[in-house]
């Protein structure tokens, strides 16, 4: 590690921890040359994701667009922020653990419905209504179905 202040190239760790929730870790080192210290951080590098868009197009993942259209679905519902924020960690983890390096739209929307369903069926409901585009009452109606006969 190059030393910001003398431009050395080695030092020695003298402090090591976890930070983020063991996301990263957080090392105190030390210049052998100018016995400065600094600090680094080292966390894993994860591997771009695609997202192929209905349309064909492709853009980077972007962890904010299933946030907010979550939240979005749960708006005056009895779900709290830390439960749609562990349910986005559950769709993230699978969707590196993968290892697809491209991921169509539709199959993160069936993840998010498929966790939503457990959660909140109203919210559910929302989530799928904008997702699948819901033509009419009949295909609406047509889901709620599914729902109740699955209780």
């Amino acid at each position: 590690m190059k030393c910001p202040f003398c431009d050395y190239y080695e030092s020695k760790v003298i402090d090591s921890r976890p930070t983020d929730e063991g996301q990263a870790i957080r090392r105190r080192r030390e210049c052998i040359r100018c016995a400065k210290r600094f600090t680094t951080y080292e966390k894993i590098e994860k591997m771009p994701l695609l997202i192929v868009k209905k349309d064909g197009t492709r853009e980077s993942y972007d962890r904010n667009k299933v946030l907010n259209g979550i939240l979005k679905a749960c708006e005056k519902r009895p779900v709290s922020l830390e439960t749609i924020e562990k349910m986005v960690d559950d769709i993230e983890k699978n969707l590196y653990n993968s290892l697809d390096k491209e991921i169509t739209s539709q199959h993160i929307g069936e993840m998010i419905m498929n966790k939503l369903k457990d959660i909140d069926e109203v919210a559910y409901v929302r989530f799928a209504s904008v997702y699948r585009q819901f033509k009419d009452l009949n295909t609406f109606m047509e889901e709620l179905k599914k729902i109740l006969d699955e209780e």
